[in-house]
C-alpha cells in the first residue's frame, strides 16, 4: 500500500483542477465544523443559563442574528439573500438542539 500525501491546499483563484477545488472545499467544510462546534457550545450554554424553556426561542434575537449574516455578506461580497437562507436552518437547527438540552439536563 502506498501512502499518500495529500495536496497542499490552494487558495481558490490558484486552483487548476477539481482535485484541488475538492481538496479546498473538504478543508473549508472542516473548518465550518469546527465553529459549528463552538457556535453549539454557546447554544449548551444558552441552555444552562436560560431559566425557562418558553425563552429558548427568541424571534427578537434570530431577527438579529440574520441581519448581522446579511450585513456580514454583503462586507464579504457575498450575496446576502443566500447565506440568510443558510442562517435560517442553521438558527432553526440551534434553537432544536437548545431545546434538546434543555430538556436533558432540566427536564
Amino acid at each position: 500500500m502506498t501512502d499518500t500525501v495529500p495536496s497542499p491546499v490552494l487558495p481558490a483563484a490558484d486552483c487548476q483542477s477539481m482535485a484541488e477545488v475538492r481538496a479546498g472545499v473538504d478543508a473549508v467544510d472542516a473548518a465550518l465544523v469546527a465553529l459549528l462546534a463552538d457556535r453549539f457550545a454557546y447554544m449548551r450554554a444558552a441552555a444552562r443559563i436560560k431559566p425557562d424553556r418558553r425563552v429558548v426561542r427568541d424571534e427578537v434575537r434570530k431577527a438579529e442574528v440574520l441581519a448581522n449574516v446579511a450585513e456580514f455578506a454583503s462586507a464579504h461580497d457575498l450575496p446576502g439573500e443566500r447565506l440568510v437562507t443558510v442562517w435560517e436552518a442553521l438558527v432553526e437547527q440551534s434553537i432544536a438542539y437548545e431545546l434538546d438540552v434543555w430538556d436533558r439536563t432540566r427536564g
